[in-house]
């Protein structure tokens, strides 16, 4: 099963803690030795620096340029890893989260976990499965 983690929360120009960023390293390969895969991650910049928003609302689409000052919470990074179940998904979700409380006193946010469905999964997703 693929996932992604998408962390959220309010937006700073603070870089995160090295301290934190060699722990999440460090549960990275340990994750690797328990049938973890992270497939992909990566921090984003803050809004500011070209962030844009297209919108598409009520048949016209437009474009809004950051920041977004009316956001409470931006994504702020994400991770796509290849884990089992769900429910170990969740478990290492946790862990990271964890290590932001213990590396990054005051930092507060969420990471969102959302299943990536594939193309084989198309059809059902759709209301087409079946004969």
């Amino acid at each position: 099963m693929r996932f992604m983690a998408m962390v959220k929360g309010c937006e700073t120009n603070r870089m995160p803690p090295p301290e934190l960023m060699a722990a999440i390293d460090r549960l990275t390969e340990e994750g690797a030795k328990a049938g973890f895969v992270m497939l992909e991650s990566g921090g984003l910049f803050p809004t500011a620096k070209g962030g844009v928003r297209v919108r598409l609302a009520n048949g016209n689409v437009d474009v809004i340029d950051g920041p977004f000052s009316e956001a409470k919470e931006v994504v702020g990074g994400y991770a796509i890893y290849e884990v089992p179940t769900r429910e170990e998904a969740v478990m290492w979700t946790r862990r990271f989260m964890d290590l932001h409380r213990q590396y990054w006193p005051g930092w507060q946010g969420e990471t969102e976990l959302r299943q990536i469905f594939g193309p084989e999964d198309f059809a059902e997703i759709m209301g087409c499965k079946g004969g």
